[in-house]
């Protein structure tokens, strides 16, 4: 089963190092991993998804919540959250191949942030299976370079992760 963790560390050098190590130590795959300060700059909210069963997802959490830099830990996909991520892609774009990508954008309100007189670069954001639909919208041999984010996630209504 997929996770969503979503946790507030302290802003301090090897922090990250720290969390990612504690995964690969026990043999824990990280699908995803965003990281960036919050409104506390002594904070960083650091995002990680990764799959296995409950019990294993417990035992992640518990091994995080004894890291020193750790505040708090909260696995968000427990209950309604919102998931988004970002995906840059530059595609190949000369002749008629430049109306029909631009289309495409725009089916999936994605923005073109750049144009040269062969290629686009789009900007999209969404969950992942939006930019998976998108990118398979695309001719395949169109596509040059893609890059993503990784997920950002929180919690909906009044669920908060705060110190």
């Amino acid at each position: 089963m997929r996770h969503v963790i979503s946790l507030l560390i302290e802003n301090e050098s090897g922090a990250l190092s720290r969390v990612s190590g504690l995964f690969s130590a026990r043999g824990y795959n990280i699908e995803s991993l965003t990281v960036a300060p919050t409104e506390d700059p002594s904070l960083s909210r650091m995002t990680i998804v990764t799959t296995g069963s409950d019990e294993i997802v417990e035992q992640i959490t518990k091994q995080l919540n004894k890291l020193v830099d750790v505040v708090k830990v909260v696995d968000i996909s427990e209950s309604a959250h919102i998931e988004r991520e970002l995906l840059l892609v530059k595609v190949r774009a000369t002749g008629k191949d430049r109306e029909e990508i631009k289309r495409t954008s725009d089916i999936f309100r994605g923005h073109i942030i750049d144009v040269t007189d062969a290629s686009y670069v789009i900007e999209l954001t969404g969950t992942q299976n939006k930019l998976d639909s998108f990118l398979g919208a695309l001719d395949a041999s169109l596509i040059l370079e893609t890059v993503r984010s990784g997920i950002c996630g929180i919690g909906r209504g009044d669920r908060v992760l705060k110190v």
